[in-house]
């Protein structure tokens, strides 16, 4: 029996490359430029999707339209901003992607890009590598603690709540905002992103991407946080206005920044890299290669599932599974 064909939109980790090669008939982009003769070539054939962000491919309703056998979409992230999800759904074309795995890892990650923006632990550590502690003295007392800080979260999905139980492990208060408030949760909700940052110092970004979340965080967001404020982004580089808060930083309007992820990723906006207020980490929330390979695996028996014709693990809300 011949496989099922299956698009691989760029290169993935051994894990789910070798496992896949096992599965389906796996056509490979090397690079995004690739996609038009892939589609010449076997447009009319594939039935599944292996993609990621990181890929530079949009699998977007166009895309669809020109993948007549097109069944199952395994994105690798819990976040599937690449893939119009909506139209997959009209299309009866399920997409799956990466949760819970990553949880934990994103949420430790987050308390320490915490520390780090708060305590300035990296400048810390450059000042002592370029031997200054020999030659000037000891690094300046940080004029942030987390001591009297109060701590707000945009976002209170599963990475969100793991946030907030290790906030509370570190004495810290806890608001959130959301579109729908939680009443079964124990912290103080604020209708808007605005209310949310007037009423804390620190503001943590751990809503989805895409079009209703861009540039979430803008200038009047920040203006409330006002200036003691610190910004953590854990989520993508769309949900804040970059050039906002690029100027937020260099006139004192919030103190500092830490962030994980940017616009047009890898390519920084090079202002940034000259913020002596702003942290910055190659979007590296979850990656070890523990959290990594469950990832991958989750990538892989959401697709398996599909050539087995057996239910898929974790499909997204908008492609309700009813059977293939």
């Amino acid at each position: 029996m011949a496989k099922p064909a299956l698009l691989m939109t760029g290169r993935m980790m051994p894990l789910i490359e070798e496992q896949l090669d096992q599965i389906f008939d796996v056509h490979r982009l090397k690079q995004p430029a690739d996609l038009e003769s892939a589609l010449a070539a076997k447009g009319d054939v594939f039935e599944a999707i292996c993609t990621g962000a990181f890929t530079g491919v949009k699998v977007d309703d166009a895309l669809m339209a020109r993948l007549p056998k097109l069944r199952i979409i395994g994105n690798f992230g819990v976040g599937y901003d690449s893939v119009d999800a909506a139209a997959a759904g009209k299309r009866g074309i399920i997409v799956t992607n990466t949760p819970d795995v990553l949880t934990e890892e994103v949420a430790d990650t987050t308390l320490g890009l915490l520390l780090m923006t708060v305590r300035e632990l990296s400048q810390a550590e450059r000042w002592l590598r370029e031997g200054k502690w020999a030659k000037q003295g000891e690094y300046r007392l940080t004029p942030a603690s987390l001591r009297d800080r109060s701590v707000g979260l945009l976002g209170m999905g599963r990475i969100g709540m793991a946030i907030a139980r290790r906030l509370e492990a570190f004495g810290l208060p806890v608001s959130y905002h959301t579109r729908r408030q939680r009443p079964e949760l124990p912290y103080t909700y604020y209708p808007t992103p605005v209310e949310l940052a007037k009423a804390v110092d620190t503001l943590i970004v751990i809503t989805p991407g895409g079009p209703e979340t861009k540039n979430i965080v803008n200038a009047v967001v920040l203006e409330a946080l006002g200036p003691r404020g610190v910004l953590i982004n854990m989520a993508r580089g769309t949900c804040v206005d970059e050039a906002a808060l690029i100027q937020a930083l260099r006139n004192g309007t919030i103190h500092a920044a830490g962030l994980d992820v940017f616009l047009n990723e890898p390519n920084i906006n090079p202002e940034l890299l000259t913020l002596p207020n702003a942290v910055l980490l190659p979007h590296v929330g979850s990656a070890s290669v523990y959290t990594r390979n469950k990832m991958g695996q989750l990538v892989v028996d959401n697709l398996k599932a599909y050539a087995e014709r057996k239910p898929p693990l974790t499909p997204v809300p908008e492609t309700p599974f009813n059977g293939w």
